[in-house]
């Protein structure tokens, strides 16, 4: 019942897909990482109704003066800090039993059970991909495009892989398609939700 399982995460996506456009930014985003005080105000007006919020707002903006002199560190120095090292190793030992979970996937399309391992490490490689190409995006264009666009391409692959898996059976080359677009959709999935 895998495919039961696949398409309700498909249907809590569509929900969100639908609905986080209504959505304002983070007020935390708007005023931490955007500068913008009167769209932080304006985002908690909309989101927590009218009222006085400026102990929130104080709040922020005594976490902005703190963070302040800190230095936000790209991806490599990250890496490079031995204070993340269990959290690192965590998420790489979930990554690496995530390769698990595409081999039903990769048997419908009916590849050759020679070439499963190797498309699985290129699901790990786009996978790493992603979540680089997202931690250096993520500053520029905000969470609320990454996520809204995240979800828009991953409902369109979906529907693509559903009718490439449909025609694998006809069309040899259908097969490929469907590899190549589960990348696609791992790719969608780490730059966006």
């Amino acid at each position: 019942m895998w495919n039961v399982l696949l398409s309700f995460s498909g249907l809590v996506a569509l929900i969100q897909l639908l609905f986080l456009p209504f959505f304002p930014e983070s007020p935390p985003y708007l005023l931490l990482q955007k500068g913008d005080k009167a769209g932080c105000l304006k985002a908690m007006k909309q989101l927590w109704g009218e009222g006085n919020y400026h102990t929130e707002f104080d709040d922020m903006m005594k976490e902005k003066a703190v963070t302040k002199g800190t230095k936000i560190m790209n991806v490599l120095e990250v890496l490079k800090e031995p204070s993340v090292y269990p959290q690192l190793s965590t998420m790489l030992l979930l990554l690496l039993s995530l390769q698990l979970c595409g081999l039903k996937i990769f048997q419908t399309a009916n590849l050759q059970e020679s070439m499963i391992p190797y498309v699985s490490l290129g699901v790990a490689i786009s996978e790493l991909i992603s979540i680089i190409f997202c931690s250096s995006i993520i500053d520029h264009f905000g969470r609320r495009i990454l996520l809204w666009g995240g979800y828009l391409m991953m409902a369109l692959i979906l529907a693509l892989l559903e009718t490439s898996l449909l025609l694998s059976d006809q069309f040899l080359w259908m097969r490929y398609c469907s590899v190549t677009l589960i990348f696609l959709f791992i790719i969608a999935y780490g730059i966006g939700p």
